[in-house]
């Protein structure tokens, strides 16, 4: 029962799909990021049901492409678009610490924001319009990779600050920290085992390459703010997934 709740918590935070609505107690939390991964595998599932509708009716380039770059923000509600704009407005912002921390805190969005969101989705379309349905796949698996690595970020790296949604989330799972490191772990795994599984030079450069978006996050967000954030893990999902949709992009057309 307690990891039913779990699932349901991080489906109600995580995502707009309906689920049952009970009062959150502290044990019930412990476990609901090593559900945040389900959330990226049924969007991931939706826009392969997506790309598989429209190749079989010959639906145009345009709306293939607007809804399925439409998808994750229609499952998740913007959820992490939300922290990615905050995020933006801090670091270009080029202030102190705590005065980044801050502006991430204030509900206004900025013009360093709305302009980053553009550029994001204009890039995150042209990515993947040009991906194949050879490539769709592995492209779906992205969404599983980057909530898993997120989880892992919340619960391994520093927070910048004592309060707030991520804190919570992080306090909630410290007594079960290493049991859900191996859970993550063992699904980051078999994320990248199935990408390899569908293409096993694609699949180890993506994996190389969110290793290493992985460090530069951490060095960045480390010097920026002095910690992770709610807001810096949804700009981490974010980002991640854009650069990922590059790289299968790119590779399809040079290799």
């Amino acid at each position: 029962m307690e990891l039913i709740k779990a699932l349901c918590i991080a489906f109600s935070i995580y995502s707009k799909v309906p689920v049952p609505q009970f009062k959150w107690e502290e044990k019930d939390m412990r476990y609901h990021l090593i559900f945040f991964p389900f959330v990226g595998a049924l969007i991931g599932g939706l826009v392969f049901l997506w790309n598989y509708i429209c190749y079989r009716f010959d639906i145009g380039i345009i709306t293939y492409t607007c809804i399925g770059v439409a998808i994750p923000l229609i499952i998740t509600g913007g959820f992490h678009i939300d922290g990615f704009m905050d995020t933006m407005d801090a670091l270009k912002s080029y202030k102190s610490k705590e005065e980044k921390l801050e502006i991430m805190k204030d509900a206004h969005i900025g013009a360093f924001s709305v302009i980053m969101l553009v550029v994001r989705g204009l890039v995150f379309m042209g990515a993947f319009a040009e991906i194949s349905e050879d490539a769709i796949g592995i492209f779906a698996c992205i969404f599983i990779l980057s909530r898993a690595l997120s989880a892992i970020v919340v619960i391994s790296f520093k927070g910048a600050k004592e309060d707030g949604m991520l804190h919570t989330f992080s306090d909630s799972a410290t007594s079960r920290q290493a049991v859900l490191k191996v859970i993550l772990s063992i699904e980051l795994i078999l994320c990248a085992a199935v990408m390899m599984w569908q293409n096993v030079k694609l699949g180890v450069i993506i994996v190389v390459v969110s290793l290493l978006y992985l460090l530069y996050y951490w060095w960045k967000i480390r010097k920026e703010f002095g910690g992770i954030t709610g807001d810096t893990a949804g700009y981490f999902v974010v980002c991640l997934e854009v650069i990922l949709a590059v790289v299968i992009a790119v590779y399809e057309m040079v290799l």
